[in-house]
C-alpha cells in the first residue's frame, strides 16, 4: 500500500478521448504509469507515448522531474520525445517545402524541452539544421524557423558551441552583415552570435573577425527596437569578452564611428521609452567605458618620475606667473615652489606628489586637474587666485579638494566595479559627452568652490563640505539629466540652503518624538499597523510579480510569474511572456501548497547562489531568496527585479510561514505610518508641551458637597 505522501491526484487528457482521473504513485516507474493510461484508452505500444503538462510550458514528464507534479495537475498523453524527434527529423528532410516549414516551426517550439532536445541531438538533428543554414537554399520563413530551433537546442548546453564549423559562423555573420536580410533572420542571428561570443574566447576572436562593425552600428540606427536591442547585446558581449588589447581596438573603432552620438540620438532620444533590456546594455556600456580609467585610478604617483613631476609643475605654472623663476638659485626656487604649491592647496607643499600616492584616486586626480587647467584656464586661474589671496582661513584648497572630488566621482560612477548582471542604472548624460568624468569634474570643482563659500567653511569643515558636494552630485544625477548643461544648471540650483531644506524635510519625516507618553502610544499602535502591513504584503503576493531567470550562458533569460492564491493556500507560478502584464492563476501551470513550505532562505544561503559560488556579485546576492518545500527539501528560487520587490516577497512569505517581517522596507513603512498616526492624534496638542511623566492625580476631596444635584432641580 503506497504512503499517502507518494500519491498525487491528477487528470490526464488525450484529444478525442474522455480524460482519466488517476492517483499517481510517485514510487511506481513512469513506464508502468504510461502503460496503465494507454490500457485505459486501449492504445497499443505504450513505448511510443509520454506524458507532458497540458497547460503553459508543455514540458515532458521524466523520472528526474516527476516530483514536480502536484495535486490537481493536468497532464496530456502525447508522442514520446524519441518518436517526436524521429518524425521531425524526417519531416525536415521532406521534399515538400510545406512539410519542411511545418516541421521546423514545430521544432522551434518543442526544442525548449531538454528531454526532446537530447533525443533530437542524439540523432544528429542539430547537424541537419547546420547543413540547411550552410546551404542557404531555403525561404526566409524556413530559415527563421531553422535558426530559432537551432538556438533553442544549443541553449541547453548539450552541444558545445566550439564544435561549429568556420563556414557556419561565417554564414551566420553574413545574415547580420547583409543589408537585405530578413529582419526575423537578423534577430536570431544576432542572438546566436552573442551566445557564441560569451561561450569562449576562441569564438570571440572568430566572430570579431567575421562581423562587420559598421553593420552592427547601423543596426542601432534602425527604428526596430528588437534589432537595436539584439545588436547592442552582441556589441556588449564583444566588449565584455575581449581582452584589454582587443577592447581598446573595439573602443577606438566605435569612437571613430561616433557610436555615442548614434545611441544618444537613436535610442535615448527616440520617440519610445528605453526598454529594460536596452537599459541594461546601456548600463553595461557605460560601466565598461568608465572602467578604462581604473588603471589610472589605481596607479599611485611615482615621485621619482620626471614626466609626472613635470606635469605637476605645469599645473603650478598655469596658476602663477613665475617669469623670474629661472634667475633664482636652487634654494630660493625650491622655497618659491613650496609656497606656490601651498597656495595651490596641496597638503604636502614641499613634495606635492605625496598627496597623489593614495589610491584611489591615484593619477586619475592628476589627470582631472590637468584637464580642468587646460580646458578651462580662466576658471582654473580664478579658482586658485581667489583662494590663495585670502587670509581669513576660509580659503578652499584646490589640490586637496580636487583629489577628494575625483574619489567621490569614482565612487558615484562606480569606476572599477564590474557591471552587474541585472543593473540598468545608466546616466543619459554619459552619452552626451565624450569625456564625462573630466567634464563632470570641471563642473563639480567649481560647484565645490561655490558651496565652500556658501558654508563659510574653513579647513576644519573640509569633510562636511565634501559630504554636501557628494549629496548635490548624487541628487542631481538621480534626476537623470540628459545633457551636461542641464546637469550644470540643476546642480548649481541645488545650493547649500536647498540641501539644508531637503535634509530638514527628510528629518521631519523620520523624526521620533522621545516623550515617554508618545513612546507608549507608539507601542500601543504598533500591533494594529503591523497587521495593516501584513495584509498589504499578502495582497501584493496575490497580485504577483514577474521574475527573470538568470543563467550562466545568457545574461537575460526567459521570464516567469509567481502569485499567491486569494485564499492564501497556494503559490502559483509558471513561465510567462514579456508582454504579459499579469497572468491569471489558471495560466500558471505549477503550484506549491503553502502548508508544504518549510522555510525561507535569503542571500548566500539560497541553493541557486551556492551553485554559482564566487560568480555572483553583491547586487545579485541582495536580491536572491528561496523557499524550501516538501520533505525532500525541494526549493523554488527567486531573483527579485528590485530591492523593493525583494522586501515585499520576503515579508509576505514570512507572514505565510507565521514568522515576523524583518525587511528594511517594513521598518521604514512602519515608521512612516506611526509618524502619521502620532501626528494626527497630537493635532489638538499643537504648541502644548508634553510632559515626560504623567501629572500626579490629586487625592479625592473629603466631601462632595460642592457637587450640584440636577435631579432635585428637575423635580
Amino acid at each position: 500500500m503506497p504512503q499517502q505522501k507518494d500519491i498525487v491526484k491528477i487528470a490526464i487528457q488525450m484529444p478525442g478521448a474522455y480524460p482519466q482521473l488517476i492517483q499517481l504513485d510517485q514510487k511506481k516507474p513512469l513506464s508502468a504509469v504510461i502503460k496503465e493510461v494507454c490500457d485505459g484508452w486501449n492504445l497499443p505500444g505504450p513505448d511510443n507515448y509520454a506524458l507532458q503538462y497540458a497547460d503553459g510550458v508543455q514540458t515532458y514528464i521524466t523520472e528526474s522531474n516527476r516530483l514536480d507534479i502536484k495535486n490537481g495537475c493536468i497532464l496530456r498523453l502525447t508522442k514520446a520525445p524519441g518518436r517526436c524527434a524521429e518524425d521531425l527529423y524526417k519531416g525536415i528532410q521532406s521534399s515538400d517545402s510545406g512539410v519542411r516549414c511545418d516541421s521546423l516551426k514545430e521544432l522551434a517550439n518543442v526544442s525548449t524541452d531538454v528531454t526532446f532536445a537530447q533525443e533530437f541531438i542524439s540523432r544528429d538533428g542539430h547537424l541537419l539544421l547546420v547543413k540547411i543554414v550552410e546551404d542557404a537554399n531555403e525561404s526566409n520563413v524556413i530559415m527563421t524557423h531553422t535558426l530559432s530551433g537551432f538556438m533553442e537546442l544549443m541553449d541547453h548546453g548539450i552541444v558545445s558551441w566550439e564544435n561549429l564549423s568556420s563556414f557556419f559562423i561565417k554564414k551566420i555573420a553574413s545574415f547580420v552583415n547583409g543589408k537585405l536580410t530578413d529582419v526575423s533572420i537578423q534577430q536570431v542571428s544576432l542572438d546566436i552570435l552573442e551566445s557564441m561570443v560569451l561561450s569562449s574566447h576562441g569564438l570571440f576572436l572568430h566572430v570579431k573577425q567575421e562581423i562587420t562593425m559598421e553593420r552592427l552600428i547601423a543596426h542601432l540606427q534602425v527604428t526596430n527596437q528588437q534589432i537595436q536591442t539584439k545588436a547592442m547585446a552582441l556589441l556588449m558581449a564583444l566588449l565584455q569578452t575581449a581582452g584589454d588589447s582587443d577592447r581598446q581596438d573595439i573602443f577606438a573603432f566605435l569612437n571613430k564611428k561616433n557610436l555615442r552620438q548614434y545611441i544618444y540620438k537613436n535610442i535615448i532620444h527616440s520617440s519610445g521609452s528605453v526598454q529594460d533590456k536596452m537599459a541594461h546594455y546601456l548600463y553595461v556600456l557605460q560601466s565598461v567605458t568608465l572602467n578604462h580609467m581604473e588603471a589610472r585610478m589605481r596607479t599611485p604617483m611615482d615621485c621619482y618620475s620626471q614626466e609626472q613631476r613635470d606635469i605637476l609643475h605645469n599645473l603650478r605654472l598655469a596658476a602663477f606667473e613665475t617669469e623670474t623663476e629661472n634667475s633664482l638659485n636652487h634654494e630660493r626656487r625650491r622655497s618659491l615652489c613650496a609656497k606656490e604649491f601651498k597656495k595651490l592647496g596641496f597638503s604636502n607643499n614641499s613634495n606635492p606628489g605625496q598627496d597623489l600616492v593614495r589610491t584611489p584616486p591615484g593619477l586619475l586626480a592628476l589627470d582631472t586637474m590637468c584637464y580642468f587647467a587646460a580646458r578651462y584656464p580662466d576658471a582654473y586661474s580664478r579658482f586658485v587666485l581667489e583662494n590663495s589671496s585670502r587670509e581669513d582661513k576660509h580659503e578652499c584648497p584646490f589640490g586637496r579638494s580636487s583629489i577628494q572630488l575625483t574619489l567621490i566621482l569614482c565612487e558615484i560612477l562606480r569606476i572599477g566595479e564590474p557591471p552587474s548582471e541585472t543593473g540598468s542604472d545608466y546616466h543619459p548624460v554619459f552619452f552626451s559627452q565624450d569625456r564625462l568624468m573630466e567634464e563632470l569634474f570641471c563642473v563639480c570643482i567649481q560647484l565645490l568652490n561655490k558651496t565652500w563659500k556658501e558654508m563659510r567653511a574653513t579647513q576644519e569643515d573640509f569633510d562636511k563640505v565634501m559630504q554636501v558636494v557628494r549629496e548635490q552630485i548624487t541628487r542631481t544625477l538621480s534626476s537623470k539629466p540628459t545633457s551636461l548643461e542641464l546637469f550644470k544648471n540643476k546642480v548649481n540650483a541645488l545650493n547649500y540652503s536647498e540641501i539644508l531644506k531637503l535634509r530638514q524635510t527628510e528629518r521631519l519625516h523620520q523624526e521620533e518624538t522621545l516623550a515617554l507618553p508618545v513612546v507608549e502610544l507608539k507601542e500601543r499602535l504598533k500591533p494594529e499597523l503591523l497587521e495593516l502591513i501584513r495584509q498589504q504584503r499578502l495582497n501584493r503576493l496575490c497580485q504577483g510579480t514577474m521574475f527573470k531567470k538568470i543563467s550562466s550562458r545568457r545574461r537575460q533569460d526567459k521570464l516567469w510569474y509567481c502569485r499567491l492564491s486569494p485564499n492564501h493556500k497556494m503559490l502559483h507560478y509558471g513561465d510567462a511572456e514579456e508582454d504579459t502584464d499579469s497572468p491569471t492563476i489558471e495560466a500558471l501551470q505549477k503550484k506549491i501548497p503553502v502548508a508544504d513550505i518549510k522555510g525561507l532562505l535569503m542571500g548566500k544561503d539560497c541553493p541557486h547562489m551556492k551553485e554559482h559560488k564566487g560568480k555572483q556579485n553583491k547586487d545579485i546576492l541582495d536580491l536572491a531568496f528561496s523557499i524550501t518545500y516538501d520533505v525532500e527539501e525541494d526549493s523554488l528560487n527567486f531573483i527579485a527585479p528590485s530591492r523593493t520587490d525583494f522586501c515585499l516577497w520576503t515579508d509576505g512569505l514570512s507572514v505565510l510561514l507565521g514568522g515576523d517581517m524583518s525587511s528594511e522596507s517594513m521598518r521604514s513603512e512602519l515608521e512612516i505610518l506611526l509618524s502619521m498616526e502620532i501626528k494626527l492624534r497630537l493635532l489638538d496638542l499643537e504648541n502644548v508641551p508634553i510632559p515626560e511623566r504623567a501629572p500626579v492625580v490629586p487625592k479625592p476631596p473629603s466631601n462632595y458637597n460642592f457637587c450640584y444635584d440636577f435631579s432635585q432641580t428637575e423635580q
